[in-house]
């Protein structure tokens, strides 16, 4: 919800505005190391919480989370805007390689998702994590970097980079840069 407001640089409310209920998880974009908000209409927030409390949910001391939360909603707009920034520079650099092992549709990088098409059959998505996960000692030697990307295989021929607010700038053109090494090897 909240990468989707800032992309679209609306409220999240006018986002909901046709919605029974909207969940919110603070872990996802803002930061929080958990937490999140469930809104509706009041009968259906009262049996929410009832069920919780039926299954076991609750939390003593949940007051540093709450904390978390509301600096993740405060800083929302400027860390979500961020991501969004790396995820697209990461992509036009994918674009910029120009390889025959990936491509990225750059009209379909709206938010902090970036999804990788491989084509050409040199490597299926699977392996080309393992690829971009493991660091070899020719990747040392040739770019003096140690770097491990973790990104996940999300179909047949695409695997999916998700960009946070622990993922920096830097980070994204290592992470670039990475991928041209890998894709490079590939084609030796």
């Amino acid at each position: 919800l909240m990468n989707a407001a800032v992309a679209q640089d609306v409220d999240p409310a006018q986002i909901t505005q046709h919605c029974d209920s909207v969940s919110l998880c603070f872990s996802k974009g803002l930061g929080a190391p958990a937490g999140a908000v469930l809104a509706g209409r009041r009968e259906f927030v009262a049996e929410a919480w009832r069920v919780r409390k039926l299954l076991g949910g609750g939390m003593r001391q949940a007051g540093v989370l709450a904390a978390a939360a509301r600096v993740g909603l405060e800083h929302a707009e400027a860390t979500l805007r961020r991501d969004h920034d790396n995820a697209q520079r990461f992509a036009e650099g994918i674009q910029e390689l120009n390889s025959p092992v990936c491509s990225v549709n750059l009209a379909a990088v709206e938010t902090n998702i970036v999804m990788v098409s491989i084509r050409g059959g040199w490597l299926s998505p699977t392996e080309l994590c393992e690829h971009l996960r493991a660091v070899s000692e020719e990747e040392l030697a040739e770019t003096g970097q140690a770097v491990s990307v973790l990104l996940f295989p999300w179909s047949a021929h695409t695997v999916r980079a998700v960009w946070h607010r622990d993922v920096s700038a830097c980070d994204a053109e290592l992470a670039k840069n990475k991928l041209e090494f890998v894709a490079r090897k590939c084609q030796e």
